[in-house]
């Protein structure tokens, strides 16, 4: 938990904005999650997809628990 403790604010952030939601409209994340909830989800590219897109995002919450772990 170090390793995500030590993640700077701005740059977890920034990829999820960028990373996390690209392309914009609509976002690729979304889309995958969608095809995840229907059982559409099946090619290894959009597995790839998911874990490319979602990484930040998982980062991020993990930050988050962490540093709100670390205040109390």
């Amino acid at each position: 938990m170090e390793f995500i403790a030590k993640l700077p604010w701005g740059m977890l952030i920034l990829v999820c904005l960028t990373l996390g939601l690209a392309p914009f409209a609509p976002p690729h994340i979304w889309e995958k999650l969608q095809m995840l909830a229907k059982g559409q989800l099946v090619r290894p590219i959009d597995w790839f997809d998911l874990v490319l897109h979602g990484t930040p995002w998982v980062l991020l919450i993990m930050k988050v628990i962490v540093s709100l772990a670390q205040k109390g």
